[in-house]
């Protein structure tokens, strides 16, 4: 939902400013671009560097400096901001706001903007109930101004009560809120494979792979936020389920077979993320083996190829599939596309930087029947499954649009 949304955070002098890092990580991390005010209050508690190292951009700080590729930052930054948080807010902010004075970077700049502002608070108790403060808050609110409200809890300061600012998770889950995706698969039952199988050897040992299961997981994530009814089928891995997804647990490759089977005939889209063990052990031992002075030899059969099975019964659906691959990239991903009748496939060379398994980011490209590939830039994967979510919708509608689109 974040990935790709431009965000400006304004950061006023209150001892909560060190918790600005947590939030504009939060956001980095989903993807987001991250532009920072700081008024002059704030840089007395946190250096402007601290955001520049996290952001990846410069600290906008004085009304009057243009740094190098910004011409008027105040109106540039609110003409391109998606959503504005003023974390934390002090109660001099929010006076001057609520009386649209503008007589710095921060205040000139939230005058200029047309997207949501959020407000969060963080103040000492007696100031936040101050009936002052109180009015400047609910004419933010009648002016069209979110408030995230404070916590409860002791001070910096040794006072009780409410003042502190909200958790950088409360304040997160109210970005999402205001940011609610448009629930453009709605219409659609989905089903996303994800993570590794592992094959038995014996009790206690198996054959696997590096898959980490992060890219399924971000598909089933981004679908379920636009409205889609999500089945994960997913091998083992150690990240949470995402909310309102509906989780099948397999081991094997023919657990995996079995479950994606049952389910294909009710769906709409099927991503096969997983990473399907190819063979597996003729003969599992019932119990360990034990080592011994001899070699061990295995006997592998081969395992169901889950997306040729998948191609052969396709009727009504859209069949996406994935490859990794070592060498010889597109080439194998065409043979591939065709071999498996997919209606699209996203390949990756596992040995460039920032794509191997495991990895938060991937680097891509996404092939379609008649053969033309459109290469992708490193991105975060939840930023990625974004993409292949508009990809699909594109297909659905029977167009292509390339990706600088």
């Amino acid at each position: 939902m974040l990935a790709g949304k431009f965000f400006v955070i304004g950061v006023t002098g209150g001892i909560a400013a060190y918790r600005a890092l947590d939030l504009v990580s939060g956001l980095v991390k989903a993807g987001a671009e991250v532009h920072v005010i700081m008024t002059a209050g704030a840089q007395q508690f946190v250096k402007p560097l601290a955001f520049e190292a996290i952001s990846g951009h410069r600290v906008h700080v004085d009304t009057f400096e243009t740094p190098p590729g910004w011409r008027y930052p105040h109106l540039e930054l609110a003409r391109r901001a998606d959503m504005a948080l003023i974390v934390p807010a002090t109660a001099n902010i929010i006076a001057k706001i609520a009386c649209g004075l503008a007589d710095d970077l921060l205040t000139t700049t939230v005058l200029a903007m047309v997207c949501p502002v959020l407000v969060c608070p963080a103040m000492n108790v007696y100031m936040y109930r101050n009936r002052v403060v109180q009015d400047n808050l609910n004419q933010l609110r009648r002016l069209g101004f979110k408030v995230v409200d404070p916590a409860v809890g002791r001070q910096a300061c040794g006072d009780e009560g409410p003042g502190r600012l909200a958790d950088v998770a409360v304040i997160m889950e109210q970005i999402k809120n205001v940011l609610k995706p448009n629930k453009d698969l709605a219409w659609s039952k989905v089903l996303v494979t994800a993570g590794g199988t592992r094959e038995p050897i014996d009790p206690v040992r198996y054959i696997s792979n590096r898959s980490s299961g992060k890219m399924g997981y971000a598909l089933a994530e981004t679908a379920s936020n636009r409205g889609a009814e999500v089945y994960l089928v997913s091998a083992p891995t150690r990240l949470a389920v995402p909310d309102g997804v509906n989780i099948i647990n397999v081991e094997t490759a023919e657990q995996m077979y079995q479950a994606v089977m049952d389910l294909y005939p009710r769906m709409d889209v099927v991503i096969k993320a997983a990473a399907v063990a190819d063979y597996r052990p003729r003969v599992v031992a019932a119990q360990k083996i034990k080592k011994n002075n001899a070699d061990l030899v295995l006997e592998l059969e081969k395992n169901p190829d889950i997306l040729m099975e998948l191609g052969k019964q396709k009727k009504h659906q859209l069949l996406v599939g994935f490859a990794a691959e070592t060498e010889d990239l597109i080439n194998n991903a065409r043979e591939k596309i065709n071999k498996k009748n997919l209606d699209m496939l996203v390949a990756n060379d596992v040995t460039k930087t920032g794509a191997g398994f495991g990895s938060d980011t991937n680097v891509v490209n996404i092939l379609y029947p008649d053969g033309s590939v459109e290469p992708l830039p490193l991105m975060d994967k939840l930023a990625l499954s974004e993409v292949i979510w508009d990809k699909v919708l594109q297909l659905k509608a029977g167009k292509k649009i390339d990706a600088a689109d």
